[in-house]
């Protein structure tokens, strides 16, 4: 990927499991404040849900400014995790990024970063909108033992 000189962003994303969509936004750097952007994200996108963020344990994740803003009354709904890096439903999550790396940048050549974050952008929204990815909230019920989409 050619991107004029500048760095790679680093990609933040997250996964609403129970209906396969996918968070994500590009930052040029991961640093703290790249990842409280990130998380008042989630927090817009999800407004007055019960949030669990599942972190690895990368340093950025832990810094004083990300517990204090945790910690205010209107972000206490979101909890973050800490998990090693071996944990098989984490490394679910990171199977994303191979994919938008085969799917959505494979062998292009970008001009900007802005390029490279904007095809990153459109790869996930349509992601979303495929129906075998985001069924919906799932069900399970007494009559049958599988589970299967909320009418």
């Amino acid at each position: 990927m050619t991107t004029s000189g500048a760095a790679s962003p680093s990609l933040f994303a997250a996964l609403e499991v129970a209906a396969g969509k996918v968070t994500d936004t590009c930052k040029p750097r991961h640093r703290r404040s790249e990842f409280l952007v990130f998380l008042k994200q989630l927090a817009r996108t999800c407004p007055g849900t019960e949030l669990h963020v599942i972190c690895g344990n990368y340093a950025t994740h832990k810094r004083a400014g990300v517990a204090r803003w945790l910690a205010r009354p209107e972000n206490q709904r979101i909890t973050v995790h800490f998990t090693p890096a071996s944990c098989s439903w984490l490394n679910f999550v990171g199977c994303f990024f191979p994919v938008i790396t085969r799917q959505a940048i494979g062998r292009a050549s970008f001009t900007s970063v802005k390029e490279l974050t904007t095809a990153i952008g459109a790869f996930t929204g349509g992601w979303n909108d495929h129906p075998a990815r985001s069924p919906g909230p799932r069900t399970r019920t007494r009559s049958s033992p599988r589970w299967s989409a909320r009418n």
